[in-house]
């Protein structure tokens, strides 16, 4: 029995990066970030406009 505590492996810590970040594209540069859906037919685009017409413009 010793009176020291075994050492336990650590985990690796992640290396700082110091790049610029204004240099990567975020979720919101593409069009997708902005809600933007793929490209459909149209009666996809009829559906779409349905979904979101608000109530008062029935």
């Amino acid at each position: 029995m010793s009176a020291t505590p075994e050492s336990e492996p650590r985990a690796p810590r992640p290396a700082l990066v110091f790049d610029d970040p204004l240099d990567q594209q975020s979720s919101d540069d593409t069009d997708r970030g902005w809600g933007e859906r793929p490209e459909g037919d149209g009666a996809a685009d009829l559906k779409r406009f349905l979904d979101e017409k608000p109530p008062h413009h029935l």
